[in-house]
């Protein structure tokens, strides 16, 4: 958290309009998917409010360098997938967090479902996540939530990255092109139900969605219990005429115990006080977001300031 005054804000063309306006940086994503809509919708809903809370979207790599951002002061809010927050928060689970607990973690709200899509071209070959040996296949960016999902998800089949013809670590912008390119076999995203990304695939390339489902799926949920079951509805893009099975993790809104309470309670009361406003930013909170699924499955502990405004809303919180 930074106090700033009439001072041109780092990386946006904003100015502080007052002394003692507190200026929140947030981090989202790809441009490509939820995370960044959705942080600059909020980001929006904060400036216009009034509140004496500035905040700015800033687009990263994605839900493992927003963490880690978050521990060194580089951000000071982020959306990131549950399952890295966890993992963060205990210094454990993976490489990037092991032995490095950061217990100044805390939970803003919890968002919406982050769905698991495996997208393959039509033409090559691929029905199930077992076809993707040998195959060139976009893992994700470095270091974002994606590839941690895609290691976990191949593992479930037998499957390690090795197995690939290629792990293509590559944003999802860069990903779309090697699609369409036929440079790549298949793609990795975890994120919500409609991401630009998936559209723009499914718009320009043959594709399926390859599901994820049956004894897989019930062994990657029973090892890692952040995961649930999710359906990919029918119709959801272009060419998926039927419901796919698949897994999800939660977005969800974090921040640290740097932020104070009142910063914190004043920007979740700017952005989330008018439920029907929240949930116009995108599909993926109009049809999930709820004050009551928003302090569920907490991978941290509820920031104090996000805490007294559940509370006003008459969510029972701990």
């Amino acid at each position: 958290m930074k106090t700033v005054t009439t001072a041109l804000l780092l990386g946006t063309a904003a100015v502080a309009l007052a002394q003692g306006t507190t200026f929140l940086t947030i981090g989202s994503g790809a441009t490509t998917g939820v995370y960044f809509p959705v942080a600059t919708g909020m980001a929006k809903l904060i400036n216009d409010s009034g509140s004496g809370v500035r905040a700015n979207a800033r687009s990263t790599g994605g839900s493992v360098f927003n963490v880690n951002a978050l521990g060194t002061g580089e951000l000071d809010a982020a959306i990131a997938q549950n399952d890295i927050v966890y993992y963060a928060y205990r210094g454990t689970g993976i490489q990037a967090f092991q032995g490095k607990a950061n217990n100044k973690l805390r939970t803003m709200a919890v968002l919406y479902p982050e769905v698991l899509h495996v997208i393959a071209r039509r033409d090559a070959g691929i029905n199930s996540i077992a076809d993707l040996r040998g195959k060139r296949v976009v893992i994700g960016d470095l270091g974002s939530g994606t590839e941690q999902t895609a290691r976990q998800v191949l593992e479930a089949y037998g499957l390690s990255f090795d197995d690939l013809g290629q792990a293509l670590r590559v944003s999802p912008a860069q990903g779309i092109t090697l699609m369409q390119d036929k440079r790549a076999d298949a793609l990795f995203y975890t994120v919500g139900v409609g991401a630009s990304a998936i559209s723009q695939i499914a718009q320009t390339v043959d594709v399926k969605v390859v599901p994820v489902g049956g004894n897989q799926a019930s062994a990657l949920i029973k090892k890692y219990p952040f995961y649930v079951r999710y359906n990919i509805p029918a119709r959801s893009y272009k060419g998926v005429g039927a419901t796919v099975p698949s897994v999800a993790v939660q977005a969800t809104l974090v921040t640290t115990t740097g932020v104070s309470e009142d910063a914190v309670y004043r920007a979740m009361k700017a952005a989330f006080d008018n439920e029907a406003e929240l949930k116009g930013l995108h599909p993926s909170l109009a049809t999930n977001f709820s004050y009551d699924k928003a302090v569920k499955g907490l991978p941290a502990p509820l920031h104090p300031g996000a805490a007294k405004f559940f509370r006003e809303k008459g969510v029972s919180v701990r």
